[in-house]
């Protein structure tokens, strides 16, 4: 039989899940810009590889915000409950 869940943890997978979407689309994105440029410019593979690096480097942007934020979160939880 399956374990219920609660809205909270249904609530962190799902966030969790939206940041992986976001590092991957990123990256998917720096891939597909890099490709059609280098494509009408004729400048294969340069811009792919530097938008696929710009791309990565964006994404891994937004995971670092995200878990700066989400330890902020877990340190005024702390601070509340007096340790």
């Amino acid at each position: 039989m399956a374990e219920k869940r609660t809205s909270g943890q249904i609530a962190e997978a799902v966030t969790k899940t939206d940041i992986g979407g976001s590092f991957l689309g990123s990256i998917l994105a720096g891939l597909l810009v890099g490709w059609l440029l280098d494509r009408w410019l004729g400048t294969d593979p340069w811009l792919l590889l530097a938008c696929a690096l710009t791309g990565a480097y964006s994404g891994f942007l937004r995971v670092w915000q995200y878990a700066k934020a989400q330890g902020a979160i877990d340190d005024e939880e702390r601070k509340q409950r007096g340790r």
